[in-house]
C-alpha cells in the first residue's frame, strides 16, 4: 500500500510538473518578447531628435551639430563591442537572469542621466555607460535557448527577433511624438522608465531551474569553454562573421538613405516624413515575417534558412536600387524585409545548437559584438562609397555584400556533420 501510494505521489508530481514546464516557456517567449519591444524602441527613441537636442537642449552650435551627433551615437556601440563578450561569460558563470538584470537596471540608469545632461560631453558619458551596460540582448537569447525545447526553439527566436524589429519601428515614432508633445527630455525619461519596467518583468518572471544551476556549475569545473575556445569551432566562427557582415549591410545604407529617397521623389519636401515611412516598411514586413522564419528553420534546417533569408535579401536589395519611383522603391524594400526577418533567428539558432547552455552568454555576446562592429563600420562604408560613387550605388551594395556572404558561407559549409562543442551536430 505505501509503495503505490509514493508511486502515485511521484506520478502526480511528475506529471504536474511537466505541466509547468510546458507553460513556463510559453509565458516566457512572451515576456521576454515584451522586454524586447521595449529595450529596441528606447535604444532607438532618440534617433528622430538627437540633433535637434544638442542644439536646442545642450546648446551646440549648428555647425558642430553633425560631428557631435557621429560620436554620441557611434560611442556606444564602440563600448558595448567590448563588453558583451565580457558580461557574456560572467553570465555564463553566474546567472543569465542575473545579467539580465544588471542590464536593464544599468539602462535605465542610463536614461534617466540622459534627461538630466547639461552638455554634450555629459551625454557623450552617458552613452559610453550605456555601452557599458551592454548585454540585454544576449542575456535575454541566452535565457531562452536554455528554457525552450529544441523544436520549438526557431520559433521562439522569430518571436522575439519580430519584439526587437517592432520596437525598432515604434521607437523612433515614439520618440518623436512625446519630443514633440512634451519636450525632448521627456523621451529620455519614458525610456528609462521601459527599461525598469523590463527588470520587474524579469526578476518576477524569469526562473532559473534546478538543471540550469547544475549545467552551469558543471561547465565551471571544465576546462575551456571561454571565448577563445569557441572562436576556434568553424560553425561560430562563420555565424559571427555573418552576422558581422548582416550589420554592416544594414548600417551600410543608412547614411545616404534620406538623400536617396529626395533623389527619387525629385525634392527634399516632407522628407523626415518620408524617411521615416521607408525606415519603417522594413520593421513591418519584419514583424509580420519573423515567427514564420523561425518556423521555417525549424522544419527544413537553421542553414538552408539563413542561405535562403540571405539570397531574397541580396536579390531584393540590388532590385531596389533600380526603380525611379518612391512607390517601387518602398515596395521592394518591403519584400526584401521578409527575407530578412528570417537572418538573425536562424544564426542566433545555429549558435544555440552547437553550444552548451553554460556557453550560450558567451556565445550570444561575441555576436552581439561583431554586430556593433559591423554597426560601426557599415555608415563608414556607406559614406566613402557615396563619396567616390553614387548614392544609387551604395543602396545597391547592399544587396550585393549579402550574395557574396551567402555564397562564402555556402562554399565554408561543412562537408559532413562533424562533433561541435556543445554536443550537437554542426548543421549550419
Amino acid at each position: 500500500m505505501k509503495i503505490c501510494e509514493k508511486a502515485y505521489d511521484l506520478k502526480i508530481e511528475l506529471n504536474f510538473g511537466k505541466r509547468v514546464t510546458i507553460v513556463y516557456w510559453k509565458g516566457l517567449v512572451w515576456i521576454l518578447t515584451v522586454a524586447c519591444v521595449l529595450m529596441s524602441a528606447s535604444y532607438t527613441m532618440l534617433i528622430p531628435f538627437l540633433p535637434m537636442y544638442l542644439i536646442d537642449e545642450l546648446g551646440v552650435h549648428a555647425d558642430e551639430v553633425n560631428m557631435w551627433s557621429g560620436v554620441i551615437f557611434s560611442a556606444s556601440f564602440l563600448v558595448s563591442a567590448i563588453m558583451a563578450p565580457i558580461w557574456g561569460a560572467i553570465a555564463d558563470k553566474k546567472s543569465h537572469k542575473l545579467m539580465a538584470l544588471r542590464a536593464a537596471t544599468f539602462l535605465a540608469i542610463s536614461y534617466c542621466w540622459g534627461a538630466i545632461v547639461s552638455s554634450p560631453w555629459e551625454l557623450l558619458w552617458m552613452r559610453c555607460f550605456q555601452g557599458f551596460s551592454a548585454g540585454l540582448w544576449p542575456a535575454c537569447l541566452a535565457i531562452m535557448t536554455a528554457s525552450a525545447p529544441r523544436d520549438k526553439m526557431g520559433w521562439c527566436l522569430g518571436i522575439m527577433q519580430g519584439g526587437m524589429t517592432a520596437g525598432g519601428v515604434l521607437g523612433p515614432f515614439m520618440g518623436g511624438v512625446l519630443a514633440e508633445s512634451f519636450g525632448m527630455r521627456t523621451s529620455f525619461w519614458i525610456g528609462g522608465i521601459a527599461l525598469a519596467i523590463i527588470a520587474v518583468l524579469i526578476a518576477v518572471y524569469v526562473k532559473e531551474t534546478d538543471e540550469q544551476k547544475a549545467a552551469r556549475t558543471k561547465g565551471d569545473k571544465k576546462k575551456g569553454g571561454g571565448a577563445m575556445e569557441l572562436l576556434r569551432i568553424p560553425v561560430i566562427q562563420r555565424m559571427l562573421f555573418a552576422a558581422g557582415v548582416v550589420q554592416l549591410a544594414i548600417m551600410i545604407v543608412q547614411p545616404i538613405l534620406p538623400l536617396y529617397i529626395a533623389e527619387l521623389q525629385g525634392s527634399m519636401e516632407n522628407i523626415v516624413m518620408v524617411s521615416g515611412i521607408v525606415f519603417s516598411v522594413v520593421g513591418v514586413s519584419g514583424v509580420i515575417a519573423s515567427p514564420i522564419w523561425g518556423r521555417i528553420g525549424g522544419n527544413v534546417g537553421y542553414r538552408w534558412a539563413l542561405y535562403a533569408a540571405l539570397i531574397g535579401v541580396g536579390i531584393f536589395g540590388i532590385v531596389q536600387a533600380l526603380p525611379e519611383s518612391i512607390t517601387l522603391f518602398v515596395v521592394w524594400r518591403f519584400i526584401g524585409g521578409l527575407f530578412a526577418a528570417g537572418i538573425f533567428p536562424a544564426i542566433n539558432a545555429l549558435l544555440a545548437e552547437n553550444t552548451e547552455p553554460n556557453q550560450r552568454g558567451r556565445v550570444f555576446g561575441l555576436s552581439y559584438s561583431a554586430q556593433q562592429v559591423g554597426s560601426v563600420i557599415g555608415p563608414i562604408l556607406g559614406g566613402g562609397l557615396a563619396t567616390f560613387a553614387s548614392n544609387q550605388m551604395v543602396v545597391m551594395s547592399h544587396g550585393i555584400v549579402l550574395l557574396l556572404l551567402v555564397l562564402m558561407l555556402y562554399l565554408k559549409r561543412p562537408k559532413e556533420p562533424t562533433q561541435a562543442s556543445g554536443g550537437e551536430l554542426d548543421k549550419d
